[in-house]
């Protein structure tokens, strides 16, 4: 079955970096878009970026635009997204995953902090 596993969070100060990273299996990664998708306590999921199966083109929302970096390699089967300039508004739980054939699918999200 599908398993989408985030890893990489924690605590930083603002104007730090984190990069996370989202192992993936049971599908065929490379096939398909992949995004990331955060959520903010007491907040409705927000939409932070997206990339294609190849990795040739990428999106993100306005609040991360020239401050993240997404990715992936095919070859691991893995979903990064680098994350610099961190900024308090940042904090919330980062979920991967997307519409992954029959239905969307997300991992179980790994927890940023940005707070001095």
């Amino acid at each position: 079955q599908v398993q989408l596993v985030e890893s990489g969070g924690g605590l930083v100060q603002p104007g730090g970096s984190l990069r996370l990273a989202c192992a993936a299996s049971g599908f065929t990664f490379s096939n398909y878009w992949m995004n990331w998708v955060r959520q903010a306590p007491g907040k409705g999921p927000e939409w932070v970026s997206r990339i294609n199966s190849g990795g040739s083109r990428i999106n993100y929302a306005d609040s991360v635009k020239g401050r993240f970096t997404i990715s992936r390699d095919n070859a691991k089967n893995t979903l990064y997204l680098q994350m610099n300039r961190l900024e308090p508004e940042d904090t919330a739980v980062y979920y991967c995953g997307g519409d992954l054939g029959a239905s969307p699918e997300w991992g179980q999200g790994t927890q940023v902090t940005v707070s001095s």
